[in-house]
């Protein structure tokens, strides 16, 4: 097959112990999925109606890569989140069967451009521009979940500068991975090589020029890098 033009580059992430890298095809994101954080936002959590929004599978940043201070903002913030790789996907997957279709585990920076998000909120505007801009989504090399030990006491931490930002505790989400799965899986077709951002906890902040991030899901993935 000829194209008209160069075909991009397929985004990946590196894996842990491994040469291979993890495809990726598609960035699912669910939004207020830590109790807290809704409401140091100013929001309540709606358990019955999720708020899933997505960014492009080019917005990942990684191997170590500066993140590049996005244009068009003036409060840049960092939101550290538990990321899910999956490995097989379907529709209208019963959460039962749901942690069957996992490869791995990363951390990751969902970044938010929140001057942006707070017009688009006060206009019931998309959240587009505030989330899915270029290079807004940092994220870890991945652990294959067989690797991984994971429970309701795992921690996520974000240090900035070797100040900690967040912490929070995956047993504090509103909807599990599993439940989180189940329910996207009613709204798209999922596929192998969909990552699923899972959520902050509270603690949300600005990031400027020159600071430097360590995120860390306890006992399975690390991250850091640099505010360029």
């Amino acid at each position: 097959m000829s194209y008209a033009i160069t075909p991009p580059r397929l985004p990946s992430l590196p894996i842990v112990g491994s040469e291979q890298r993890f495809p990726v095809r598609r960035i699912f994101c669910i939004g207020r999925n830590y109790a807290e954080h809704a409401r140091e936002m100013g929001a309540t959590v709606d358990k019955d109606t999720p708020l899933f929004f997505c960014k492009p599978a080019d917005a990942v940043v990684t191997d170590g890569a500066d993140v590049p201070y996005p244009q068009a903002t003036h409060d840049l913030h960092h939101e550290i989140e538990m990321v899910v790789a999956l490995g097989a996907g379907g529709r209208d997957i019963p959460v039962d069967q749901a942690a069957s279709l996992i490869w791995g585990y990363g951390v990751g920076l969902d970044l938010t451009r929140r001057d942006l998000q707070a017009v688009a909120k006060a206009k019931a505007h998309p959240w587009d521009v505030a989330k899915a801009f270029d290079h807004s989504a940092p994220v870890s090399a991945l652990r294959p979940a067989a690797d991984a030990s994971l429970d309701a006491d795992t921690t996520l931490t974000l240090s900035i500068n070797g100040e900690l930002r967040q912490q929070g505790r995956l047993g504090d989400m509103v909807h599990g991975v599993a439940e989180i799965i189940a329910i996207l899986s009613t709204l798209f077709e999922l596929k192998a090589g969909d990552l699923i951002f899972t959520g902050t906890p509270a603690g949300v902040s600005a990031l400027h020029r020159g600071d430097r991030f360590h995120a860390e899901l306890a006992g399975v993935a690390t991250l850091d890098g640099r505010v360029a």
